[in-house]
């Protein structure tokens, strides 16, 4: 199985969404065996949801607190994701850990909950330039995958995204692409019984239509977590061709 997430982080006002998934929906086509999703910011979840749910793609948030309710002002909980329509969440995203502070003890408990309320949970990773130049990148990333001996069996897709290359228009050359995600395969069998579940590895950080084929034929490269790219309809719906 092939996955194209769009990740739309802190942008498209209500209007703007509209407009999108009109002009996307008429250039989509499902593509067997390709899973869409569109992750938008939390007040236009179910609006973004309703519109594209009957063309099969999915809806995903950007974030969840473990939590089911509570005095926890700002959060949104795995129930009301549920609630508005998602079929899964982002966590872990590198803007999440960097920005906000999000540790992994955290993720344990989001992984977990994510699941408790039948949310698919994609967990991001990844390593900055600084660790990458320091000869760090796989130690970084066995330390944020180890998480995963802590949250038992159960559905996850896991999303490689450098940090450096996210928004930056750069991307890792494909042997980089490679050697992570062959590693992260091997983590993957390490901690965690994946049972019934396979587990897709996705490559996110400046995915564009003109790279994606590249991207794909890298061996264990499932698919791409979207930034930028995923704000364009047209682009995006290039995209899951390709991944076809």
């Amino acid at each position: 199985m092939r996955c194209v997430i769009g990740n739309w982080k802190m942008n498209l006002l209500s209007t703007e969404a509209a407009a999108f998934c009109e002009t996307f929906l008429a250039h989509h086509v499902p593509v067997s065996g390709v899973a869409v999703g569109i992750a938008p910011p939390f007040p236009i979840l179910r609006q973004v949801g309703d519109a594209v749910r009957a063309k099969g793609v999915r809806l995903f948030a950007q974030n969840g607190h473990a939590e089911p309710k509570g005095a926890y002002t700002g959060e949104v909980s795995m129930a009301q994701l549920q609630d508005a329509g998602c079929a899964g969440v982002i966590l872990g995203h590198s803007e999440r850990r960097q920005l906000f502070g999000e540790t992994d003890a955290a993720l344990v408990k989001k992984v977990k909950a994510a699941r408790e309320w039948n949310l698919l949970p994609l967990l991001c990773v990844g390593e900055t330039l600084a660790e990458r130049e320091a000869g760090y990148t796989l130690e970084i990333l066995g330390q944020q995958l180890s998480i995963l001996a802590e949250t038992g069996p159960g559905p996850l897709w896991v999303a490689y995204e450098p940090v450096w290359a996210i928004g930056t228009g750069l991307r890792a050359e494909a042997g980089q692409v490679r050697e992570v995600h062959a590693f992260i395969r091997t983590k993957l069998d390490q901690f965690m019984d994946r049972g019934d579940y396979p587990v897709p590895i996705l490559y996110g950080g400046s995915v564009t239509p003109d790279n994606f084929p590249e991207l794909l034929d890298i061996p264990e490269v499932a698919g791409g977590l979207v930034g930028g790219a995923s704000l364009d309809p047209l682009k995006f719906a290039e995209l899951v061709k390709l991944a076809g």
